[in-house]
């Protein structure tokens, strides 16, 4: 698969750095910076609506009891009286139709029923996205509902990555993006992914000198949470 000819800059929840993070506010500022492109998350409603947060529920009011109400229990109603930040939680739709068409969008997608629910707005917005998850089952699950869409896999930090789990993992759930934290990427896992036609793509950078280490091992894309440190090329920032 091509490399580019340099990494791509991908902005990780938006510019979370100076606006609240998963809101449309902060994706803008971050296409504005010189993102390439976002990640973001996305949980499903109670009525089947894709909401952009991290968590899989809102943060508890200050001076509140008891844990709130995660979003899988609420209705799409409920979440638009939320704020993050001062900002409004958005919809999956309403982030996809506001971001310039040229910027990527990768869909991180969790908490359950979430992988019908997202691909139905990116059909209902003509805006296919690549998505991934740390949940490889729930990949395999969305091929099954949208096999043209490009597929991606996490691996969290720790993880065990040897050459055998790599390409099982990758053959189980057809992921074209490998997402590995930045402290599994090796040359070993770079030549691994090559040779299966796979792109790598390392989280979370936050580190100019270790942005320009993982350029340097052949990585497709950088994700942070200030895409001007991913700056490899001083012409890019």
């Amino acid at each position: 698969m091509p490399q580019p000819s340099l990494p791509q800059r991908i902005a990780h929840r938006g510019a979370r750095l100076e606006l609240p993070e998963n809101t449309i506010s902060a994706f803008m500022r971050a296409s504005e910076l010189g993102a390439d492109a976002v990640e973001l998350d996305v949980h499903s409603t109670e009525d089947g609506s894709a909401i952009v947060h991290h968590d899989p529920a809102p943060l508890a009011p200050a001076g509140s009891h008891g844990s709130p109400r995660p979003f899988r229990e609420m209705t799409l109603d409920e979440v638009r009286r939320l704020r993050v930040g001062g900002e409004p939680i958005p919809t999956l739709d309403e982030v996809l139709l506001a971001l310039p068409a040229a910027m990527t969008i990768y869909v991180e997608l969790k908490g359950e029923r979430v992988e019908r629910v997202a691909i139905e707005a990116m059909q209902r917005c003509g805006r296919p996205c690549p998505i991934h998850s740390f949940d490889h089952e729930m990949i395999s699950r969305a091929a099954r509902i949208a096999p043209d869409l490009p597929r991606g896999i996490l691996f969290d930090k720790g993880a065990t990555v040897d050459t055998a789990f790599i390409r099982a993992a990758a053959a189980a759930t057809g992921a074209r993006d490998l997402w590995p934290h930045h402290s599994l990427v090796s040359p070993r896992f770079v030549d691994v992914a090559r040779s299966i036609d796979a792109r790598v793509i390392t989280w979370t950078v936050n580190d100019a000198t270790l942005a320009q280490h993982l350029a340097g091992l052949g990585v497709y894309g950088l994700c942070g949470d200030d895409v001007r440190l991913l700056a490899d090329d001083p012409a890019r920032s």
